[in-house]
């Protein structure tokens, strides 16, 4: 029997370290939530996490563009629809001044009802969202329409531009006038010209809003798998953790009384002593 080599103890005691540096790693998971808590627990995880973090703010970035973008057209469509409105009240208005039995006068009356509704389409010709002008027919560089961010690595959607400020169709019709049976047949044609015009545009403005709303769909679904693949990696089982923490506190306390054990054996050499 030696004392000055206690090796009870020194396996004691590593054993007692070991345990509590495992205690200490459980509980920090547990209270943080995440097995991740340092670099050191797992460096290839965490340099993957980091990796989807980005890609997910990326994701839900695109995600929120494209949602701008859909309510954009909406609001198009949402003016075009009064401005189609519009047209049609134009056009009856266009026919009825063809009739020979009105008088100049009534005409007149017409002709003022046919301007106010062309001013309103010329007014919506200016209408914006958020700034940024719904019927220009033109981005910030002036190419077409606006170019919208679909997803996380810059992959641009442009959008088919609407204009009704300076397109031909709706110019025609909102630049006529009714004031005498020809010139009323004359703003017929035109008018008709500009509903076509505008089943055309309304066209276009569906066919944005249907692939960005698909576009929006899928990023969706990217997101939520992106998140989930992070999860796996960094997100800690609280049943597996917990089941880890009661182990080890088992441990620590009985690495413990084994210590204080294994410390107080030398103590036997005394008694050879007497």
């Amino acid at each position: 029997m030696v004392i000055n080599t206690n090796m009870a103890a020194i396996t004691s005691a590593n054993n007692l370290d070991k345990s509590t540096n495992e205690l200490n790693n459980a509980l920090a998971q547990l209270s943080s939530g995440s097995k991740i808590v340092s670099p050191a627990d797992d460096p290839a995880g965490l340099a993957e996490s980091i990796s989807l973090n980005a890609q997910i703010g990326q994701t839900n970035a695109a995600n929120n563009n494209v949602s701008n973008a859909i309510s954009f057209s909406q609001t198009q469509d949402g003016y075009l629809q009064q401005v189609g409105a519009a047209l049609d009240q134009m056009s009856t208005l266009a026919v009825e001044a063809q009739d020979p039995t009105k008088s100049t006068s009534q005409l007149a009356d017409y002709n003022a009802e046919y301007q106010s509704l062309a001013g309103y389409i010329k007014t919506t010709a200016n209408a914006s969202f958020n700034g940024v002008s719904l019927f220009a027919g033109t981005d910030d560089s002036t190419t077409g329409g606006l170019a919208v961010t679909v997803d996380g690595n810059g992959t641009m959607f442009t959008m088919t531009a609407v204009n009704l400020g300076s397109t031909t169709a709706y110019t025609g019709a909102t630049g006529a006038t009714i004031t005498t049976t020809t010139l009323a047949a004359t703003a017929l044609g035109l008018v008709t010209s500009a509903i076509s015009a505008l089943a055309t545009d309304r066209a276009a403005v569906g066919a944005n809003e249907a692939e960005l709303t698909y576009t929006g769909d899928e990023l969706g679904v990217l997101s939520d798998n992106l998140t989930a693949a992070n999860s796996n990696l960094t997100d800690v089982d609280v049943a597996t953790e917990s089941t880890k923490y009661a182990q080890y506190q088992i441990l620590v306390q009985s690495g413990t009384s084994m210590l204080a054990q294994a410390n107080q054996n030398p103590q036997s050499v005394l008694k050879l002593l007497q």
